[in-house]
């Protein structure tokens, strides 16, 4: 299993946070800003990736959590 996480649309609406690689969600929001919050405590927590998805399944951001594998200089 990848080290990433990810917010995307659920098929019956609202939102889902999911772990890289699994089919179920780990938790279901009402809205994309809450699954984004949760989804971002874990990752951090994780020490993952996040990646946020928008209605059409496509990633619109990205944010690294301490698994950065070009992290900025200074």
């Amino acid at each position: 299993m990848s080290n990433t996480r990810h917010v995307v649309p659920n098929t019956n609406g609202g939102w889902d946070s999911k772990k890289g690689g699994s089919e179920r969600a780990s938790k279901h929001f009402d809205t994309k800003k809450e699954a984004e919050k949760f989804s971002r405590e874990l990752s951090k927590k994780e020490n993952s990736e996040l990646f946020i998805h928008g209605l059409d399944g496509k990633i619109q951001r990205k944010d690294s959590h301490g698994n950065d594998k070009y992290p900025p200089k200074g």
